[in-house]
């Protein structure tokens, strides 16, 4: 029996939950399942147990540290090491003007890579793969400030770049001189695009730190789920979703290291901030209309409608 690892964090739903499935299909070793609340995770072992499916769950919520150690230990105790590590775990934009909303979401998505960094990367095998879900929101064309356009552009980015851009965006929203022209599409979900942009930034660097041991670090954007994230709009299904990151750390040549990956297999360059790989709002509301046009919600709004016709006729 196989010895190796596979840790997967927030995936009870979404595409953390298509990427389990697909490895217990795929990988020869043990598959954890992980997330922050232990009935949901346990509801979602159920479910894939019933599809004949055998992931183990352990609890891991990675804003809180006490948490990732507890989990850390686990895994030095009972395996002695991880293979494959998937960071998926992430919260959504928060559609307010609230600093603590805004600091809740670098600090989760960003701060909790750092985290898992710190207390898990020693346990990373040699051989291992990384791979951390970005987004579209995550390419450098998402910055428009000149400024840190070009610090983060410098091919010796060091962590410090990336921290220091992420406290002036905290610190620009705290003393109400962040301006929208600094982030791409008005500034939409700025925060989540911090987080992302910091995150595939990071990646690079954790290549370069890992490189001496052959393991791969890679991000990517996984497209436009639906899932609970997304209100459930978007382009593809979480096991849809979930094939490309399960090819990424289970059939990708080894001399795939430190890129930026579209959800079609694509090599993006990162760098290239000229692009327009930068999340735009407006494709959201085109899919929401889509959506409704092709599924149920069609016909419930229908229904909805002629209920209210008929009551207040």
């Amino acid at each position: 029996m196989s010895n190796k690892v596979a840790v997967v964090t927030g995936s009870n739903k979404g595409i953390g939950f298509g990427i389990v499935k697909g490895l217990c299909q795929k990988f020869d070793g043990v598959v954890y399942l992980t997330c922050r609340d232990v009935a949901k995770g346990k509801a979602a072992i159920a479910k894939l147990n019933k599809l004949g499916l055998h992931p183990e769950y352990h609890q891991l919520d990675i804003g809180d540290r006490d948490s990732v150690i507890r989990f850390r230990d686990h895994i030095k105790d009972t395996r002695g090491g991880i293979d494959i590590l998937i960071n998926n775990a992430g919260v959504a934009p928060k559609f307010t003007d609230s600093y603590d909303a805004h600091k809740e979401v670098i600090d989760i998505n960003y701060g909790g890579i750092l985290t898992i960094e710190e207390l898990l990367f020693p346990l990373l095998r040699d051989n291992a793969r990384v791979l951390n879900i970005s987004s579209d929101c995550g390419h450098l064309s998402n910055v428009k400030n000149e400024y840190w356009r070009n610090r983060l552009c410098n091919k010796a980015l060091t962590r410090n770049d990336i921290d220091e851009f992420v406290q002036w965006y905290l610190d620009a929203v705290r003393n109400g001189t962040f301006k929208r022209s600094d982030i791409a599409d008005y500034g939409s979900v700025a925060s989540y695009r911090v987080s992302k942009v910091a995150i595939s930034a990071l990646t690079m660097i954790q290549q370069k730190d890992l490189a001496s041991r052959n393991i791969s670090v890679n991000s990517m954007h996984p497209g436009l789920v639906s899932t609970d994230m997304t209100a459930r709009i978007g382009f593809f299904t979480p096991d849809q979703a979930a094939e490309t990151p399960i090819y990424l750390v289970l059939e990708a040549p080894p001399s795939l290291r430190g890129a930026y990956i579209w959800f079609d297999r694509r090599v993006i360059d990162w760098f290239d901030y000229n692009t327009d790989y930068y999340f735009k709002y407006a494709s959201v509301p085109r899919q929401f209309v889509k959506n409704i046009i092709t599924s149920k919600w069609l016909f419930i709004l229908i229904v909805a409608y002629l209920a209210c016709y008929y009551l207040y006729e």
